[in-house]
């Protein structure tokens, strides 16, 4: 080898190195995010000691491989998995979703966040425009609250009747029950939180300007209605945490925590194997030297402010 391939070789691994630095950014940019909010904090309401930095990260990188397997084995043996994410407003839903869904492909693993029903869709069966977002094969859905909606904020904000309710606690063990027997792969989780826990997150939206858009209405008015809201809960968990698909609950005070845990025991949940691949070999690029690129007018270029 000489010193000019040496020299090529070292560009080469250097440019790899900074590559893969760069696709961390993401996620550090989401812990900057983090360290943002603490200085918004009084030191009276600075929060416990979490996992360490350096465990969470390499943990969560790994935790993100293993997804990578798990959406190769889903979209090579045609797989439908569907994942339910619930619990009361700023519970960390959306914190392990985007973790989930960050190094995923977003053709094979999309998430289903669906507004308020419109008109027409309060006509529907209940369960009809959930159905329309199930995966098919070689899919992975993950619901970011889902039909059981009915079970809580319907339930709570007065939304449904009483007949409607009760309808749905007898419809959804067989509505479940019919998606296993298609092939779905069903996982339901609960985000627990404490009442102290949701206050002082409600409380953290309200001075960070940058997430002053995620405290709505229904949010401040579900602070008043905390009870209501654990009992709903207690009664949906009692109808509905079934044999064939139980809830599992994720402790979801500390986030770092829960983010690790969630992944970790959705990844169990699942029996997935690696998928072998077939070594990738690019093939020599192509000159046609009559071809020539035409210029690019400079007044169509971003303007290069950074």
């Amino acid at each position: 080898m000489t010193a000019s391939d040496r020299t090529s070789d070292t560009a080469k691994r250097e440019r790899m190195i900074q590559e893969m630095a760069d696709d961390l950014d993401e996620e550090l940019e989401m812990e900057l995010d983090d360290a943002r909010l603490d200085e918004l904090l009084d030191e009276a309401d600075a929060p416990g000691p979490t996992v360490d930095r350096k465990l969470y990260f390499r943990e969560l990188l790994r935790l993100q491989g293993e997804l990578v397997k798990l959406q190769d084995w889903v979209q090579t043996e045609k797989k439908k998995v569907v994942v339910l994410f619930e619990g009361r407003d700023s519970a960390g839903k959306g914190g392990v979703i985007k973790r989930i869904t960050q190094r995923l492909n977003p053709r094979i693993c999309r998430v289903a966040a669906l507004p308020a029903p419109s008109e027409r869709e309060r006509t529907q069966w209940y369960f009809q425009r959930y159905v329309a977002h199930l995966p098919a094969g070689g899919e992975m859905v993950l619901f970011d609250r889902s039909w059981y909606n009915r079970a809580g904020v319907e339930r709570v904000m007065g939304f449904c009747t009483e007949e409607q309710y009760q309808e749905f606690f007898k419809s959804v063990p067989e509505f479940e029950r019919m998606l296993i027997r298609s092939g779905i792969i069903l996982v339901k989780y609960w985000f627990s939180i404490t009442d102290d826990e949701q206050q002082f997150r409600f409380t953290m939206r309200i001075k960070d300007p940058l997430k002053q858009w995620k405290l709505s209405p229904m949010d401040v008015e579900a602070r008043t209605r905390w009870e209501q809201y654990t009992k709903a809960k207690e009664t949906m968990l009692e109808y509905t945490h079934l044999p064939d698909s139980p809830w599992w609950i994720v402790d979801a005070v500390d986030k770092k925590r829960a983010r690790l845990n969630c992944i970790s025991h959705l990844l169990d949940q699942i029996p997935y194997q690696e998928v072998s691949r077939v070594p990738v070999v690019l093939p020599p690029r192509v000159r046609n030297p009559d071809y020539q690129r035409g210029p690019i007018p400079p007044e169509m270029y971003v303007p290069a402010k950074y």
